[in-house]
């Protein structure tokens, strides 16, 4: 197999970017991610996968849960603040405006929509963990269409 051919064909499957953000005895901790899908309706299950050795796999897997946030097509700053490490400054994670929350999960406030989901099962694979979990509470904040990987001109895959 050319490996240039298989890069370049799995890096045409589609994704949304997407911003995801856990906590754990150490603090928040957060990621832009891209590999998720909704895996059944009932009950609402979601799948991320996430790099095994980031701040953000350690928080999810010591909380076993995690917030996605949807980003919005024009929100692009924000998902590429999520590219490093993650920062707590006051009320901003990463230069971004959290909201309060009873569990203290770290709630992005700007992006359009989220989800809240508890872990129920885990895979490790290679180098990134596939994290299938409940919905367990969602809010939209407005209609707005999400941002896709494509739309940044940013790969991730093959």
């Amino acid at each position: 197999m050319d490996p240039a051919v298989k890069k370049k064909a799995l890096r045409m499957i589609t994704y949304g970017l997407f911003v995801a953000t856990s906590r754990d005895a150490s603090g928040p901790a957060a990621g832009a991610i891209n590999w998720i899908s909704q895996c059944s309706f009932t009950p609402a299950l979601i799948m991320i996968v996430i790099k095994a050795d980031s701040g953000l796999h350690r928080a999810i897997v010591a909380s076993r849960k995690f917030i996605v946030h949807v980003v919005a097509k024009d929100q692009k700053d924000l998902a590429t603040a999520f590219f490093r490490s993650t920062e707590l400054v006051g009320d901003r994670l990463n230069g971004y405006r959290l909201e309060g929350r009873p569990d203290g999960l770290p709630l992005l406030a700007d992006p359009p929509a989220w989800f809240e989901c508890r872990v129920t099962s885990d895979v490790t694979g290679g180098d990134h963990t596939t994290f299938v979990a409940e919905v367990i509470d969602a809010g939209v904040r407005k209609d707005a269409e999400p941002l896709t990987l494509r739309d940044t001109g940013f790969f991730y895959g093959g």
